[in-house]
């Protein structure tokens, strides 16, 4: 990913966060030459046992995802293979008429993190299981409402023999968080006003992203 130094990460926990936060990431690998790469988009978290801790950064960080077993990218994927994840957090279309300057030119305010590891495919209906279960747990955790699977494992482990689980070792990761940094700080905070008040959630998010990078 091309990354501009102005619009790097401040520092290792932005990617962090940003990750744990949207998680539904973008698998990709190369595929047949006729056809081109595989793209599959899937959940992907931290893996809660894990040794050592992901807010010092991606790199050295174990993330577990999962897909269907007959997505055709599946089969593909190979143990010591490299993947590409992509993450995307806030974004918006940046209007000109909010800089109040002429000339101007519209742009995005987006972010994202690329990860790249080497993927351990998971065999076992046990391990299998293991990872969706801690799926659950994270996403009831952060997105959810409390819901207690206990009753549904058996159920689960239905399911299970259908589902394509893997580790993934993140050996780099890049981030771009262009929040109108090349602005003058009076244009940037009229952007940052602007979304603030938007009834867009995706603008609230970008803005308070804005207001956390400061500057």
């Amino acid at each position: 990913m091309f990354v501009p130094s102005f619009y790097r990460e401040p520092d290792a926990s932005w990617m962090v966060d940003l990750v744990r936060g949207n998680p539904l990431a973008l698998a990709v690998t190369n595929g047949d030459p006729q056809e081109g790469p595989y793209a599959t988009h899937l959940p992907v978290i931290f893996d809660p046992a894990a040794v050592g801790d992901p807010e010092g950064g991606l790199p050295g960080a174990t993330l577990l995802g999962h897909l269907n077993r007959a997505n055709p990218h599946w089969s593909a994927l190979q143990d010591g293979q490299l993947l590409l994840l992509t993450f995307t957090g806030p974004h918006s279309y940046v209007s000109p008429t909010v800089y109040e300057t002429t000339p101007a030119a519209p742009t995005w305010n987006f972010t994202s993190v690329h990860v790249r590891g080497v993927i351990e495919k998971i065999t076992t209906i046990e391990e299998t299981l293991e990872v969706v279960r801690a799926t659950v747990s994270a996403y009831e955790g952060a997105f959810g409402n409390g819901w207690d699977m206990t009753a549904s494992l058996d159920y689960f482990r239905k399911i299970v023999p259908a589902v394509g689980a893997f580790r993934l070792t993140v050996t780099k990761a890049e981030g771009m968080f262009k929040l109108s940094q090349e602005q003058p700080g009076e244009v940037r905070e009229r952007v940052r006003e602007s979304f603030g008040q938007s009834g867009c959630t995706y603008q609230r998010e970008t803005a308070a992203l804005m207001s956390k990078l400061g500057g």
